[in-house]
Parts: C-alpha cells; sequence; structure tokens
C-alpha cells in the first residue's frame, strides 16, 4: 500500500487481510453466505480503521515528542471514531449478521494490528 510509508503498519494491514480472506472461506465453506458475509464485515471494520490509523501516522511530519504524541493520540482517536461508528452501522443494517463470525473476524484482525509492535521497520536484511 504505497499511500501508507510504515512498514509495519503496512504489514499488519496485509495481514489483517489475509486473515480475513481465509477465515471468510472457512466460513463459508463450514455455515453459510450470511455468516461469511458478517465475517467480511467484521474483518472490514478492523482494517478500514487501521488503514486510516496508518494514513494519519504515514503523514505525520516533525520529530518532536510532543509532535508524534499528538499525531498518535489523533490517528487513535479516529481508529476508535470509526470503529464505533461501523460497528454500529453494520448491526443496525444487516439484519442477518451471525454476530459470533463478525465479532469473531473483528476481534482476530483487531489482535493482528496490535502485532505491528513486532514488525521491523528496518528494510535491511544483515
Amino acid at each position: 500500500m504505497s499511500w501508507i510509508k510504515n512498514r509495519p503498519l503496512s504489514v499488519v494491514l496485509h495481514a489483517q487481510l489475509l486473515v480475513t480472506l481465509i477465515v471468510v472461506i472457512v466460513i463459508a465453506l463450514l455455515l453459510d453466505l450470511h455468516s461469511a458475509v458478517s465475517a467480511i464485515l467484521g474483518g472490514s471494520v478492523s482494517i478500514i480503521s487501521s488503514a486510516a490509523f496508518a494514513i494519519i501516522i504515514s503523514h505525520h511530519q516533525g520529530y518532536t515528542a510532543s509532535g508524534t504524541i499528538r499525531t498518535a493520540l489523533r490517528a487513535e482517536a479516529v481508529k476508535v471514531i470509526l470503529t464505533v461508528i461501523l460497528l454500529w452501522a453494520v448491526f443496525k443494517n444487516y439484519e442477518n449478521v451471525n454476530a459470533f463470525a463478525f465479532i469473531g473476524t473483528f476481534i482476530l484482525t483487531v489482535l493482528i494490528h496490535s502485532m505491528a509492535l513486532f514488525v521491523s521497520d528496518n528494510t535491511k536484511q544483515r
């Protein structure tokens, strides 16, 4: 994702997308179409909010500690607000939602977002 300049966040977004696709395929094979759509929506909520977070972080300029903290707090606030709005929108507008598939996929992708701390920002291999 070229609009995201932060390598760990880019890697995490790709991982979230891959895990969402795997979960959707497994749920589609084991359950029904509404459950698979619910899983897509659950993963999408997390991916969209993580992408918004990554875009804000990627556009950070400046090297002061206060500027970095302000950017991180702004990005996290946008992510939380977007997550709440998207969760509400799905439950409000999709009456056949399978809550287990939806929330399960959402939680799994949220946990993957926290793995950005473990991804090296160094692109050179030793």
